[in-house]
């Protein structure tokens, strides 16, 4: 078991040994990954390493694949060329997604690179739907396969080269946070997955009086269009608006709230224009017996540094709050205690109270998870209404209701 572990330990390092040789090789100021030209470099080597090892596993199972009549073999084949294919398209992607921003785009166009992981998405799922249709004609019309230990062993050396590029793509993927390296880190672990199903099938066929090909070709093609699937799902995710990472939402609104003069922070949005490319807007709640212009002189440096520091366009809206009066800070913290006591993932700001002779109003914005539907909205805002009017007939609330925008654990 030491042996086995200390064997693949060594396999690990050896793949991490060439991935660095060819990042410090072909990726000048590699560690410099915020930058847009180097994350570009990163993707063209991505791409040009993809295309030479999909051309040649394709030439390579193609071949296979006709000498041994194996539809599983040659379904694999076509898929190492529909990721070379990949490959071409990502190259494409990241060199346009590189381009600085222009008057048409003033926010970049880092967009194209989820647009090109789509393209490749909907190659893999057309790749999968045909072979599965070969195979599914090949159950009701069987051919003998032929069998040879060099084409074996071929394959058993392709599902090497599918992990290494599977390793490859999902370090760099991870380094400069790029969704077309992870999908294509996905699909290679999904080749390997399929390449291995070839080699069984051509074994079972070979060594026992069962013709398993056409079945196996099943397998691989459904894998392959679950991977298309999934590919896709996870592009189309920023292209249409995810909820906020929570440790994204952390880091901002942290960095935001470390500045003297700011209180608190809420209704944090960021919109995604591609890798690296974020524009930001939240609230920063500021003491309302402060000067005004020594709260914006605040915002506007809280502003600029912390776009500076995180690598994102970051808009700061100013909210004057009580900080001083006691009985409006002893009924907010009692609002407060109510509305936790309802639902824990609730929360709410922009407290404020406006006394009149015969009624106080009690002015603030409730937040509520994403999952509540509109009736169980209008529960919570109901019962909190009724329990703080318990506290004070005079108490009246006006609530505005909002969403969280954080993302789901």
């Amino acid at each position: 078991m030491v042996e086995k572990s200390c064997e693949s330990c060594l396999h690990e390092e050896e793949e991490a040994a060439m991935t660095e040789f060819l990042v410090h090789r072909f990726v000048p100021d590699y560690d410099n990954v915020e930058d847009t030209q180097v994350r570009t470099r990163y993707g063209v080597l991505a791409s040009i390493v993809g295309i030479v090892c999909n051309v040649l596993l394709f030439t390579v199972k193609i071949i296979i694949g006709i000498l041994l009549k194996s539809l599983s073999v040659t379904a694999d084949a076509f898929n190492n060329l529909s990721d070379a294919a990949s490959s071409v398209i990502g190259f494409i992607g990241v060199k346009m997604a590189g381009k600085p921003a222009d008057e048409e785009h003033p926010f970049g166009h880092g967009r194209i690179e989820y647009i090109a992981a789509l393209i490749v998405s909907f190659l893999v799922i057309e790749v999968g739907l045909s072979f599965l249709k070969s195979s599914i004609e090949k159950v009701f019309h069987p051919e003998k396969l032929l069998f040879s230990w060099i084409t074996f062993f071929v394959l058993l050396a392709s599902v090497g080269v599918k992990l290494w590029l599977a390793f490859f793509n999902r370090k760099l993927g991870k380094r400069i946070d790029s969704k077309i390296m992870s999908a294509t880190a996905a699909d290679s672990t999904g080749d390997v997955f399929t390449t291995s199903v070839a080699i069984v099938s051509i074994a079972v066929s070979h060594f026992t009086p069962f013709h398993v090909d056409a079945v196996a070709g099943i397998i691989v093609s459904v894998i392959v269009i679950w991977s298309g699937i999934s590919i896709a799902r996870d592009t189309l995710e920023p292209l249409i608006g995810q909820g906020i990472p929570r440790d994204l939402y952390k880091k901002i609104s942290d960095t935001v709230e470390s500045y003297d003069g700011i209180v608190g922070t809420h209704d944090l949005i960021v919109h995604n224009y591609g890798p690296n490319r974020s524009m930001a807007s939240i609230h920063a709640e500021v003491p309302n017996n402060v000067d005004i212009e020594v709260s914006h002189e605040i915002i506007d440096r809280a502003e600029r540094e912390t776009g500076e520091k995180l690598n994102i366009v970051l808009v700061i809206h100013m909210d004057p709050v009580e900080t001083q009066d006691k009985k409006v800070l002893d009924v907010k913290e009692k609002v407060g205690r109510i509305i936790e006591a309802l639902d824990p993932h609730l929360s709410f700001h922009d407290f404020r109270m406006v006394s009149g002779e015969k009624q106080i109003n009690l002015i603030f914005d409730l937040v509520v998870p994403r999952d509540y539907p509109k009736e169980q909205i209008k529960r919570v805002r109901h019962q909190v209404e009724a329990l703080v009017h318990e506290m004070d007939s005079r108490y009246q609330c006006v609530i505005t209701m909002d969403k969280s925008y954080i993302a789901e654990d």
